[in-house]
């Protein structure tokens, strides 16, 4: 059955992979394609996603890139009521103390996947405040219990899209942490439920087709879940939108920066 007010959208750096993963992504939603082959990933995407997106009648927002490999995609509905019930605006996987290899900002989730209350944030988006975010204030969520086995750093403002969750706390939005474990490969993770896992992440997307190593260990994981590497998606089966001069712009904004560091000392 279709669920209108339910969409998916994926910033996209590697078409060969998203064409073979899509396949496994929550069924009767809507598809939205953001081309990253400019360069654009991160925070950049967020703040293109809420323009491109805000008239589009969207009250849920499943965020999952490429390299994500779902094994029972309708757990994320289960996760959606569960944040409706509680009034979860987000829900993801902590950037440190979970993942093995991501050491940094527990309180922060990874945008590897996430769920986000797309209607909610968007009745308080405001772009400018939420760039004054990007810094730590000492024992802020001290009060929130972490108790997590792995190495972490609450100090960390590793990726520059932290602005947008610390921006969320500090309005008092509530994050539902997922529980995540490593994958038998070592570089790839998994990700629960209820302890049940529903998908894993490969990493290494832009690898993928190119490096042997990491081509051969997602297929692996790929084959596990049945998929056909072949054909994916057509590119009417999704919306796709690109930002034809971000590139120019991004170069542009850092030779403005370097003359103006090279005035200031002058």
């Amino acid at each position: 059955m279709p669920k209108p007010n339910i969409a998916i959208i994926t910033t996209v750096a590697n078409f060969e992979l998203y064409n073979i993963t899509s396949k496994l992504f929550p069924q009767n939603i809507r598809k939205y394609v953001i081309d990253g082959r400019n360069g654009m990933h991160g925070i950049s995407s967020i703040y293109y996603m809420f323009e491109k997106l805000k008239d589009e009648n969207i009250d849920w927002l499943i965020m999952a890139d490429e390299d994500v490999i779902f094994n029972d995609s309708e757990i994320v509905f289960s996760i959606i009521e569960t944040m409706k019930t509680n009034n979860y605006s987000v829900a993801g996987v902590r950037d440190g103390g979970v993942i093995k290899h991501r050491t940094f900002n527990p309180y922060m989730i990874n945008t590897f996947f996430s769920i986000l209350n797309f209607r909610e944030v968007l009745s308080i988006w405001d772009k400018k405040e939420l760039q004054k975010n990007q810094y730590i204030v000492k024992n802020e969520f001290s009060n929130q219990d972490l108790n997590l086995e792995g190495q972490y750093d609450v100090s960390s403002l590793y990726e520059p899209y932290y602005c947008f969750y610390l921006w969320l706390k500090r309005l008092n939005k509530k994050i539902l942490y997922l529980d995540a474990n490593m994958h038998p490969d070592t570089i790839s993770n998994t990700v629960l439920f209820r302890n049940k896992v529903f998908l894993c992440h490969t990493w290494y997307a832009r690898s993928y087709g190119k490096n042997e190593k990491h081509t051969n260990r997602i297929d692996v994981i790929l084959n596990k879940n049945k998929v056909a590497i072949d054909s994916g998606l057509n590119k009417q089966d999704y919306i796709l939108y690109k930002a034809p001069f971000f590139a120019l712009e991004q170069k542009t904004n850092k030779f403005l920066k370097k003359i103006k560091r090279k005035l200031k000392i002058a």
